[in-house]
């Protein structure tokens, strides 16, 4: 037992005032300081670099009118490039929690690994990140499972990444005392399920060898088998051996879904590789009920070179999100007991770049301007919990107030060392 709480549960035996624990509607028992507020959070990176101008300010129209009231209308030049969605319902996600129209991702430079490794460290970055290496500080996985008491196992932290290259390298750090030790499991949908994920999403995965040595190999990627420049313990993320014959047998069902042809036809929409990454994040979701889940979108960086696919690819994530939010609310143990952060990692430029599409719209980059600084952030949960239909005009918030603002929700910010977290808490989204 730590010295602080020896003492804190001294003090109160001897006032006679220890009051009797109580559950959280999740099934997990706690002290009655009521330090943890929730005992699940999935934190949504809606990125790809995404400008305040197209998703918070309407300037085509209601591109994310699963999120936000009122109705579609896009801009009529496009519109013939939008895939066809369903109606939003009458009560949109916005209603449901408390929305930043003007967050900040104040400092650093305005790269996506950059963004990403501000977003799930809680620390701006400089021109110095390597990409081949893991982060410099402990992540939000690391902090969770070390100072979450008692201490949390693999399974219930998950980092669902777009794709390989860097991002990979996002579940764990190489700061001293933190570590593989305490990482996530990761799962990068298109690459683990998918041959060519960049060319088709409808060609599953061949299996040359047989499906129990694929889900060992799978095993093994999902325990930090990748490569690294840096010298990292040898198991990388562990898992326990039951945790792994879990791990084994959800591998071996998904490949099975994705030959199958899941997730494509789920949701009676063509999906891209953000849909596909919040479909099974779901999956995850269902199976584990982790207490820490954090998914990652990136199809919206089309923005580079084609303005109207990424007008579009802006409206598919929105749906994803609310298939998200959807699944959470009808399974059992997380609804009513989930906070749900969505955040862009920064925004584009104000002005637009030379490329054109065929609608004739130019592109945008995103290079340190203002306007590739300006995000949102949106918060919703249960109402006991995050204030309701609650929207926050003025500039108020930043990138590195998430890891914070999850530590407390889960109830393991005071355990963290002073000074390793410089954001603060978004308390006025809270009840």
């Amino acid at each position: 037992m730590k010295r602080r709480t020896f003492i804190r549960n001294t003090a109160l035996t001897l006032a006679g005032t220890v009051a009797a624990p109580y559950i959280l509607p999740g099934g997990r028992l706690f002290a009655a300081t009521g330090a943890r507020k929730v005992n699940h959070v999935v934190f949504c990176l809606f990125a790809g670099g995404v400008r305040n101008l197209e998703s918070m300010e309407k300037a085509e129209g209601n591109l994310m009118r699963y999120l936000l009231q009122g109705n579609e209308s896009i801009s009529p030049d496009i519109a013939p490039g939008m895939t066809p969605l369903p109606p939003p319902p009458a009560t949109r996600l916005q209603q449901y929690g408390t929305l930043y129209k003007e967050f900040r991702y104040a400092s650093g430079p305005t790269g996506h690994y950059n963004g990403h490794t501000t977003a799930i460290t809680g620390r701006y970055t400089d021109s110095n990140i390597k990409l081949k290496e893991p982060p410099q500080y402990p992540t939000v996985f690391e902090y969770y499972r070390k100072h979450t008491s008692p201490g949390a196992g693999a399974l219930n932290a998950w980092w669902i990444s777009d794709s390989l290259g860097p991002y990979p390298f996002l579940n764990y750090s190489k700061y001293d005392g933190y570590g593989a030790a305490y990482g996530a499991n990761m799962l990068a949908p298109l690459n683990l399920l998918y041959n060519q994920p960049n060319a088709t999403l409808g060609n599953p995965l061949t299996l040359t060898a047989s499906e129990n040595e694929r889900c060992i190999a799978m095993r093994e990627f999902m325990n930090g088998q990748f490569k690294s420049t840096v010298s990292l313990p040898p198991n990388g993320v562990t898992n326990t051996p039951q945790d792994a014959e879990k791990l084994r047998n959800f591998l071996h069902t998904l490949i099975q879904e994705a030959a199958g042809g899941l997730p494509l036809t789920a949701w009676g929409v063509p999906m891209n590789s953000d849909m596909i990454n919040i479909y099974y994040g779901i999956r995850v979701l269902q199976e584990f009920k982790p207490e820490l889940l954090v998914i990652n979108m990136q199809a919206i960086d089309i923005g580079h070179f084609e303005f109207t696919k990424y007008i579009n690819n802006i409206r598919l994530a929105d749906f994803a999100l609310y298939k998200l939010w959807e699944a959470i609310q009808s399974t059992p143990g997380l609804a009513n007991d989930t906070v749900l952060i969505v955040a862009p990692e920064h925004g584009r430029n104000l002005a637009h770049n030379s490329v054109v599409d065929i609608y004739g719209r130019y592109a945008l980059d995103h290079t340190n301007d203002e306007m590739s600084r300006r995000i949102f952030c949106f918060i919703a949960g249960p109402s006991s919990v995050v204030k309701q239909n609650q929207t926050i005009q003025q500039p108020l918030g930043e990138s590195i107030d998430i890891v914070p603002t999850i530590a407390n929700l889960l109830g393991f910010d005071t355990e963290i060392p002073a000074g390793m977290l410089p954001g603060r808490v978004l308390q006025e989204a809270f009840v």
